[in-house]
């Protein structure tokens, strides 16, 4: 009880704050039911007099609340379609302006972590140039063998971040538990599993070691990329909160009139963006997963540059065969391609028809198809997919939560570079090529040798299998000699499931105890 007040108390809070900025101004009273309306009522009667306009009011109250929330604010900036094109600009700082912590504050961040003075760590240590939510950077120089210096990115997690997360992370999980008991749709969307994914990122994201990990698996993927590279750790001077990293010298992509001084065509880096994250999702498996402007650099050799590897994404094989075969249904129009995929990995439960999906697939695609990002609504888009996966039940997929976030924010960075950019247009080439590498014939005949190999693997096995059967076989004739007892969890399991009166699911309960049994029983 005292935990829910907690969490309630912050909540209230938290809407508070957003009253007191002007936030309730922004939202359409009209399109909410009328206990919402009531309560925007109620927030705007608090609103400051002097509250700024409508592209300051979001971003203060994002800032005020703090890093878990400036995070929601990240994502929204690369939305200008969706919130407008004032109120994005203003997002935007967010992503990289934050108000810096001391330096002081920062050296003995570092000193504790590396246990070494910062004067013996590097030879220059300067002021912070970029300060976000979870940490800032400095600029500093290390000196190389031959005695010349090399400049760095020195990475600090700010103070007491981690302590503020967990609380704000606890009031979430408060707040999805309580929206899945209360809500069909609230259960349907998983929002304690949407949760749960944040939670683990946000948890690898505050520990530098795995970032310099990621950074480094991502360099052995792309070092073949010609248009695409990340910069070298420096893993001497790297720790749980401090990350060492090559300094990178480029033009920020949110920089259009430095990009275009230096001669480099927009259009091809918007292309170049959206195939490179397409190659790391669907041929690596694993993607960045926070490419906000921010975050991304165009080099002197036109290449792109990407920074801040907290947030990773990472596909099975399950989820890159079908993140490739929606995108190549919707860009060949073969919507019940798009439809059966669907339902072979089971997105779509099957009391429903491909048939009927297929036409709701085709809804979504044909109002779209062949036409640039500025002639969408994606607005009016994302609300119609939202309906239609409501319409056929379709769960949330944690596992595709990161990638569904990610490609909405790169398909924007690369439309603010090109305002006439073409999704479809772009990914055609990389999925086409794996759809060749992996469902063609060098796919087949690799899927062949894939299973002769683990056909090898398994005959390998064969000594450990037997060896494991032994000691199986030992520990259920120690079992036999104190009688056989069912689990107290799997009587009430079996209870729990008859008196729902699914008789079909304790029949099976019962028949597999009955096994059990019968198994120990002969054993002994």
């Amino acid at each position: 009880m005292l935990r829910a007040i907690g969490h309630l108390a912050r909540l209230a809070r938290a809407g508070f704050i957003c009253a007191r900025e002007g936030v309730f101004a922004i939202i359409d009273p009209q399109a909410l039911p009328p206990a919402l309306r009531f309560a925007v009522a109620l927030g705007r009667l608090i609103e400051r007099r002097n509250a700024g306009g409508a592209d300051v009011r979001l971003s203060a109250a994002l800032t005020r609340l703090g890093p878990s929330w400036v995070k929601f604010g990240q994502f929204l900036a690369t939305r200008p379609d969706i919130v407008g094109a004032a109120l994005a600009r203003d997002l935007e700082n967010l992503q990289d302006r934050m108000a810096p912590f001391g330096t002081d504050e920062a050296r003995k961040v570092i000193e504790d972590a590396l246990g070494a003075p910062v004067e013996t760590l590097y030879v220059e240590f300067g002021p912070p140039v970029a300060a976000a939510s979870i940490a800032q950077v400095h600029r500093a120089a290390v000196a190389l063998p031959d005695g010349s210096l090399r400049a760095v990115a020195v990475k600090v997690l700010r103070p007491g971040v981690e302590r503020r997360f967990q609380r704000d992370l606890d009031d979430f999980f408060f707040l999805a538990h309580l929206a899945e008991r209360n809500s069909k749709e609230g259960e349907r969307l998983r929002l304690v599993a949407a949760v749960e994914t944040l939670a683990r990122s946000v948890t690898m994201e505050m520990d530098f070691r795995l970032e310099a990990a990621a950074l480094s698996e991502m360099a052995e993927n792309t070092a073949e990329d010609a248009d695409f590279r990340v910069p070298d750790v420096d893993w001497d001077r790297t720790a749980r909160s401090v990350l060492t990293q090559e300094w990178i010298d480029g033009i920020k992509l949110s920089d259009q009139a430095a990009l275009l001084a230096a001669g480099h065509d927009l259009r091809a880096i918007s292309r170049a963006l959206m195939q490179s994250f397409l190659r790391h999702a669907m041929r690596d498996g694993f993607f960045h997963g926070d490419m906000h402007p921010g975050n991304l650099f165009v080099d002197e050799k036109g290449r792109i540059v990407a920074v801040d590897f907290g947030i990773m994404g990472r596909l099975g094989d399950t989820e890159q065969r079908f993140l490739a075969e929606v995108l190549h249904g919707f860009i060949v129009r073969d919507y019940r391609r798009v439809a059966k995929i669907h339902f072979e990995v089971g997105y779509v439960p099957d009391i429903h028809s491909v048939e009927a999906f297929t036409q709701a697939v085709r809804a979504i695609g044909e109002p779209i198809h062949g036409r640039s990002t500025d002639q969408i609504s994606m607005a009016k888009l994302l609300t119609l997919m939202f309906e239609i996966t409501a319409l056929f039940g379709m769960r949330t997929r944690p596992e595709l939560l990161l990638l569904q976030k990610s490609m909405v924010v790169v398909e924007g960075v690369a439309r603010a570079l090109d305002p006439k950019f073409d999704m479809w247009a772009a990914s055609a080439p990389v999925v086409k090529e794996w759809i060749a590498r992996n469902l063609g014939p060098v796919g087949r005949v690799e899927d062949v040798t894939d299973g002769a190999i683990g056909i090898g693997r398994f005959v390998g096995a064969v000594p450990d299998l037997l060896t494991r059967a032994a000691i199986i076989t030992r520990r259920a004739d120690e079992l036999t000699r104190a009688g056989f007892v069912l689990a107290p969890e799997t009587v009430e399991a079996i209870g729990r499931a008859e008196g729902r009166g699914n008789r079909s699911l304790a029949a099976a309960a019962w028949i597999i105890a009955a096994l059990l049994a019968v198994l120990v029983v002969k054993l002994g």
